[in-house]
């Protein structure tokens, strides 16, 4: 069992910040890969960003170059730079956890409001 709790959301002004954390507990020895999602009303859950077990980042299009994810230990962040109206999402952090060699599953925080004014 892997606890994911997101924090950090909230209302800001479009081309302000926001840092999102999400701390990890329970099976921690088990986490791989560790991501940030969003989904906006009446919209599909989309990626934002990943960061591996080894620190290597990838990120959606359009947060590229503003969006920073990073990782200490089991908590996750992302430094939200230069936001725009178009954020403003529920942001759900995960994590990929392989208990034993053949099994792996997604554990999902709660989410975090982010929302951005213009």
């Amino acid at each position: 069992q892997v606890n994911l709790v997101e924090s950090g959301g909230g209302l800001v002004q479009a081309g302000g910040s926001l840092r999102l954390s999400c701390a990890a507990s329970g099976r921690t020895r088990s986490i791989g890969d560790m991501s940030w999602y969003r989904q906006a009303p009446g919209m599909q859950r989309e990626s934002v960003a990943t960061i591996t077990s080894g620190g290597d980042a990838n990120y959606a299009d359009s947060v590229r170059g503003r969006f920073t994810i990073s990782r200490d230990r089991n908590t996750v962040y992302l430094q939200m730079n230069g936001l725009k109206p178009e954020d403003t999402a529920v942001y759900y952090c995960s994590a990929k956890v392989s208990p034993t060699i053949e099994y792996t599953f997604t554990a999902w925080g709660q989410g975090t409001q982010v929302t951005v004014s213009s």
